[in-house]
């Protein structure tokens, strides 16, 4: 299943159920079961398994819409946490200038750095070093502390993709990476949540591809994670408690913009996608920020 948090035509807040059978069209999940909220975090806390899907595909009448004339919303509009790795590719890690890690870098993501699927992601008034990053992301979907690799993929309600767009300079201001990861309106994540009974255990072997005006920028596999999910999830969990909603970024591959001769960073007027097998898509223009 793709779960996706939409406004519709008519300016009113819902979650879709893409349709496999017609792209172009999809369930009204809060119109089809009103008892559905109309925000994936509050779905995600009351039916973490999603039971309520099959009443809707049980649905002898399901009530369905157009895609054209809809906006994406943000996946999960204000996730609990925004946990996000560094350096899980070992070929981005060289490019940058690391040796192979020991132990993943992490660092956090705020809600307001987040951006939606075909909404502009914001080039700030203060750096033009805008860089794009091809990123998995999954999504928590039970409470979970001290788990095993043998059971940590049980607490996954599903995956999407980031683009985890850097300031570079502002990255590099500190020891921390921080401040140049929350820039307003930089961290692109959807379209939609695909469960994980559509993918490879721990989202394995799947291809992973970020784009530039059509130009391909990174083409990598995550099979080739450092750290893959389930050892990712074991890594945070022996530190911190995981919630429902939380969302955790898996880190990028070698072909970022600032590693290349000579660099190469995203500015007004680009389009920028990720693209990762099984998942789809996440699309976004790049703009000046304004305010």
């Amino acid at each position: 299943m793709k779960i996706f948090s939409l406004r519709d035509a008519s300016s009113r807040d819902t979650l879709g159920l893409a349709l496999p059978s017609d792209p172009s069209r999809y369930i009204d999940l809060c119109a089809t079961e009103p008892s559905i909220p109309s925000n994936l975090l509050e779905l995600i806390k009351m039916d973490p398994n999603f039971a309520l899907m099959a009443k809707v595909m049980q649905s002898s009448n399901p009530i369905t819409a157009p895609m054209s004339g809809i906006a994406f919303r943000t996946l999960i509009e204000h996730p609990g946490k925004i946990v996000c790795m560094g350096l899980n590719y070992a070929d981005h890690a060289k490019e940058g200038g690391n040796a192979r890690p020991e132990y993943p870098s992490f660092f956090m993501r705020g809600p307001s750095s987040l951006t939606a699927h075909l909404a502009p992601i914001i080039r700030p008034r203060v750096s033009d070093k805008l860089d794009y990053e091809a990123e998995l992301a999954f999504i928590v979907g039970k409470k979970a502390r001290n788990l095993t690799k043998e059971n940590a993929l049980n607490c996954v309600a599903g995956y999407s993709i980031f683009n985890d767009a850097s300031l570079r300079d502002y990255q590099r201001k500190t020891n921390q990476w921080t401040i140049g990861k929350n820039f307003d309106q930089t961290g692109a994540f959807g379209p939609w949540l695909v469960t994980p009974d559509e993918l490879p255990a721990g989202a394995h072997g799947l291809q992973i591809q970020s784009r530039l005006n059509g130009n391909l920028m990174q083409n990598a596999n995550t099979k080739d994670f450092l750290w893959g999910v389930a050892e990712t999830i074991q890594l945070i969990t022996e530190c911190m408690t995981l919630e429902p909603g939380d969302v955790v970024i898996t880190g990028t591959p070698a072909g970022v913009g600032y590693a290349r001769t000579p660099p190469v960073f995203m500015k007004p007027g680009d389009v920028c996608e990720i693209e990762i097998e099984g998942i789809g898509v996440l699309q976004n223009s790049i703009k000046d920020q304004i305010l």
